[in-house]
């Protein structure tokens, strides 16, 4: 019944909002940003009310149908028009020879390749990969006024915000025995199909370990059920903030928020990846001070790994979590509770991840085929070739020449935003710039495109801000928020320019 219920309220709302999206692409991205944030969180509830299996699987695939719409409404533009959107450049060739390459593995035998995915790993890999590819074809088929983009941004503040003072209430007022009791353990388990070992059921970085059985740390999981897609969400945020300038004091008020959320998911990797593309904003901005911002941050993520066990909400382990950690400790006997120490588990285990993942790519360079690498293959019971880092996942996946293939993408990509910020002084193409650069950096040693937020969000704002192409007059514009031509034609007026 409550299985019923839910697909006619999600008939109800998907119907529409896949209309809205038809007449107007750009909406996806709103619903993306708000949407994706809530995600985990909502399913994870459902899962609870009883709804379950291909019901609760079905309301999952929202964000693809929502992308599917949208491609298929600015493809059918194209087709009327006899022409693309935008015009085609190297970075749009590197994505659309990536998008090609992964569908030609998904369809080769897996023992041609060594690779031992069935279909339904084959499927969720093909999803993962090519999400990315179909978000940025639309942002690069989008034109939006300048209004528009900065009510995006402000969209994306709100939410980063909303989701550090849920967390950051989450931490300190609700124990960790909730969750262990919730839904969510179950939803991650028998839904998803994830096999995590952390306190209670949940997954592992849920909390931090500090090799003490007589408490662990808490981190900030918010809505998103996961320090790191959080932390993602807020070095975006802070990222397109600071280029963004408007409303100042407000925008520090909140970027403070977002601040503390950031800090509170004990995130060190999402850290430096901030300082890293506090440096990308200055070199597109021509500015000094987030130089600075980015010395200050590697100087406080310094500081915070000192700081933060003082401070830090506690939560202790169950008797079973404390025969699981005695076994784990004798497994791996040099390992360090310290959290700034090489030999400490969460750092060792993306190092030795990472290794591992270039020696597979190296030794078996004709990859394995979709499925056999990363969440994908740990979800499906598929043995994992190689994990953690986007570069090394695909590289396992569609061998070297996919890996090279992604990394020339994503590189090219950034070149083209960079050029774009500096050559037009826009904010958007800046700070897009400076995010982007943020989480290829983060790619090296985690999953980012693995969660759909950044991949959805991000890379289609990284499609629009690639080619800054406005017009003055509103009478030119499309009033459904996509290129009705190409911007060649645009750029060819004397009147038209670059917004700034």
């Amino acid at each position: 019944m409550s299985s019923g219920l839910a697909l006619a309220v999600y008939g109800l709302l998907l119907v529409p909002g896949a209309l809205l999206v038809w007449r107007r692409p750009a909406a996806a991205l709103y619903a993306w940003i708000v949407g994706l944030a809530a995600h985990n969180a909502v399913m994870a509830a459902l899962y609870g009310a009883g709804v379950r299996g291909g019901a609760l699987t079905a309301l999952q695939a929202w964000k693809e149908i929502l992308l599917g719409v949208a491609l298929a409404r600015v493809g059918t533009d194209a087709v009327r028009a006899r022409r693309l959107a935008f015009r085609i450049h190297a970075v749009d060739l590197l994505a659309l020879a990536f998008a090609v390459l992964v569908c030609v593995y998904a369809v080769l035998p897996q023992s041609w390749l060594g690779g031992a995915a069935d279909r339904s790993a084959i499927g969720l890999a093909l999803k993962h990969d090519l999400v990315p590819v179909g978000a940025y074809f639309l942002g690069r088929s989008l034109l939006l006024r300048r209004e528009q983009l900065v009510r995006l941004a402000w969209t994306l503040v709100g939410v980063a915000a909303a989701v550090a003072a849920i967390g950051l209430l989450d931490d300190f007022l609700v124990p960790i025995s909730w969750w262990r009791n919730s839904a969510v353990v179950d939803y991650f388990h028998k839904q998803l199909g994830y096999h995590y070992n952390g306190t209670g059921g949940l997954p592992e970085n849920f909390v931090y370990n500090t090799g003490s059985e007589a408490h662990f740390l808490r981190r900030l999981v918010s809505v998103f059920l996961g320090p790191l897609a959080s932390a993602y969400l807020f070095v975006v945020t802070l990222l397109l903030a600071s280029a963004l300038r408007r409303r100042v004091r407000w925008l520090a008020a909140v970027g403070a928020l977002v601040a503390a959320g950031l800090l509170f998911t004990f995130s060190r990797s999402s850290l430096l990846a901030l300082a890293a593309g506090l440096v990308v904003l200055a070199f597109c901005s021509r500015r000094w001070w987030p130089v600075a911002a980015a010395a200050v941050t590697i100087a406080v993520s310094v500081a915070w790994v000192h700081v933060f066990p003082d401070v830090a909400p506690q939560g202790t382990w169950t008797k079973q979590d404390l025969i699981q950690q005695r076994n784990i400790a004798k497994q791996k006997p040099g390992a360090s509770g310290s959290a700034g120490s090489i030999n400490e588990p969460s750092i060792h285990s993306h190092w030795i991840s990472l290794r591992e993942g270039v020696r597979t790519v190296v030794h078996h360079p004709q990859g394995y085929g979709l499925g056999n690498a990363g969440q994908t293959a740990s979800r499906t019971g598929t043995p994992i070739k190689a994990g953690e880092s986007n570069y090394t996942e695909l590289g396992a996946e569609t061998g070297l020449l996919g890996s090279v293939l992604w990394t020339a993408w994503g590189l090219a990509l950034l070149a083209g935003l960079v050029a774009a910020a500096r050559r037009t002084g826009w904010w958007a193409a800046g700070g897009v710039a400076a995010a982007f650069a943020a989480v290829l950096v983060l790619a090296v040693q985690t999953d980012v495109i693995g969660d759909p937020w950044v991949a959805y969000c991000l890379w289609a704002l990284a499609g629009i801000a690639l080619a800054p192409v406005a017009l003055p007059a509103d009478g030119d514009r499309s009033a459904r928020g996509h290129r009705p031509r190409s911007p060649e034609g645009e750029r060819s007026r004397p009147r038209d320019r670059v917004l700034p």
